[in-house]
């Protein structure tokens, strides 16, 4: 329930005392299992949601809510929210705590295995814009951001609060030791920006790594068109494969690995990309160039 101080204000739940209140009254106890953190630094909290671009025409999808710190701060500025927990302890504190919220649905289940189209269809048919908002389990961040992604959800911005060393692999430029194959297919579906790192000081329990705010833009149409998508990701796994072989010996590996040396040089003379390289020097317009050569070429 909304909890009251003698000032007659309300008192949020991303407070440390307030969050210790909940987890004693609930005898709640942490499963690092399911990497659970909860926040309790408000002006963090403010950040995330303020990133999100919410107002009140807009939904807003929450992965992991925990006790619902960020779930409150949610419903005071979207639409409509759907909280997604698969912690079946946790139901009963989120329908107690948001009880004063009817914006919220809470839907007990693993992210990666709902039916999340099916959540939009009957969760958002009324609101004009939905952005993913979270603190996700740094376990499975890159599985289920890569669920939202390659389903095409109708979304806006993912913002989420992530290990810092994936938040900075995923907005991470060319030529660098953070750039791979997790910025590649980041970067083609959407516009990363770091908005914040968070100390692990703001959470209960403190986890072992430093965390981050990363803003991703989802873009209407990906910044290179390829002939096949499917190929073009294999492409660019193939490239990292092996981070400090060429790009010539990691593509021979995948994809010439019976001979062949002579057809990869002209395939990669065709692409405009020198055997040398390596793949974290390759941009997503030269990858996308490359994979075209390279079904074009029949090497599938």
């Amino acid at each position: 329930m909304k909890e009251i101080n003698s000032a007659g204000a309300r008192i949020d739940i991303a407070t440390p005392k307030r969050t210790k209140d909940i987890i004693g009254k609930h005898g709640f106890s942490f499963k690092k299992s399911l990497g659970q953190n909860f926040l309790i630094d408000m002006n963090i909290l403010n950040k995330i949601v303020d990133a999100a671009e919410l107002d009140e025409t807009m939904g807003a999808l929450e992965i992991g809510p925990g006790i619902g710190a960020l779930t409150e701060r949610l419903a005071q500025t979207a639409a409509e929210v759907t909280a997604v927990e698969i912690d079946t302890r946790l139901i009963p504190i989120l329908e107690e705590v948001l009880a004063p919220y009817p914006n919220v649905g809470v839907v007990h289940g693993d992210v990666l295995k709902v039916d999340l189209k099916q959540i939009f269809e009957e969760r958002f048919s009324k609101v004009s814009k939905v952005s993913v908002v979270a603190n996700l389990p740094y376990y499975v961040t890159t599985p289920i951001l890569m669920k939202l992604l390659e389903e095409r959800l109708p979304l806006q911005n993912i913002v989420v609060m992530i290990q810092k060393e994936v938040a900075d692999r995923m907005a991470a430029r060319p030529g660098g030791k953070d750039y791979g194959s997790l910025s590649v297919a980041v970067q083609y579906y959407c516009e990363p920006e770091l908005v914040c790192t968070v100390p692990h000081t703001v959470f209960i329990p403190q986890p072992n790594v430093e965390s981050a705010v990363i803003k991703l833009k989802v873009r209407d149409t990906p910044p290179v068109q390829v002939a096949d998508e499917a190929h073009f990701f294999q492409v660019v796994q193939a490239s990292f494969a092996q981070r400090r072989k060429t790009i010539a010996n990691n593509l021979k590996a995948r994809f010439f690995n019976e001979g062949g040396r002579e057809a990869l040089e002209a395939a990669l003379q065709e692409a405009g990309i020198e055997p040398q390289r390596r793949g974290e020097t390759l941009s997503i317009a030269e990858f996308a160039r490359l994979s075209d050569v390279l079904l074009a070429a029949g090497r599938v």
